[in-house]
C-alpha cells in the first residue's frame, strides 16, 4: 500500500515538473530595446526593420511574421539573464553585417529565451539598433498580424 502511494505521488511529481513553463524571459535589454506587439507591427510595416525568428527551422516552417529571416538560436545554456553565452550558439552571418541596421529578435512569447539570448549577443557584437521584441509570434498571431509559411 505504501509502495503504491509513493509511485502514485512520484508519477504525480515529475509529471507536474514535466508541464512547468520556462521562467519568463527579463523585461529589460541592455544596451537595446524591449518593443511591443504595436512597435513590432509599425517596425513591419514600414519595412524599417529586420526581423529575426529565432525558432526552430520547423517552427519558422509552420508560420513566422512576414518578411523574417531564419535564424535558429541553438540553447543549451540556462533560461537566466546572465546566462553563459559559451554553452550556445548563433549564427550571426543570417542577419545583416551593417551593425547600425535595426534588428528586431523573437521567437514564441515572453518565455521564448533564443530571441532574448540572440538580442544580448547582438548588442555584445556591437550592434546598434537592437530591438528584442519579448510578447513574439504569439502577441503577432494574437492580433491577427500578416504571417508567412
Amino acid at each position: 500500500m505504501l509502495r503504491r502511494a509513493l509511485f502514485a505521488l512520484l508519477v504525480s511529481s515529475l509529471s507536474c515538473a514535466a508541464m512547468a513553463e520556462d521562467p519568463a524571459t527579463p523585461t529589460t535589454l541592455k544596451g537595446g530595446k524591449v518593443i511591443t506587439v504595436d512597435e513590432a507591427a509599425t517596425l513591419s510595416k514600414a519595412k524599417s526593420a529586420v526581423f529575426v525568428d529565432t525558432r526552430s527551422p520547423l517552427n519558422f516552417g509552420k508560420g513566422h511574421i512576414a518578411g523574417a529571416v531564419s535564424a535558429a538560436y541553438k540553447e543549451k545554456s540556462d533560461k537566466v539573464e546572465n546566462f553563459k553565452a559559451s554553452d550556445d550558439s548563433f549564427d550571426f552571418a543570417k542577419i545583416p553585417a551593417d551593425k547600425a541596421a535595426a534588428v528586431v529578435f523573437y521567437s514564441d512569447g515572453p518565455t521564448g529565451w533564443k530571441s532574448y539570448k540572440a538580442a544580448v549577443l547582438a548588442v555584445k557584437e556591437g550592434y546598434k539598433n537592437v530591438s528584442y521584441f519579448r510578447g513574439g509570434y504569439t502577441d503577432w498571431t494574437g492580433k491577427s498580424l500578416p504571417v508567412e509559411r
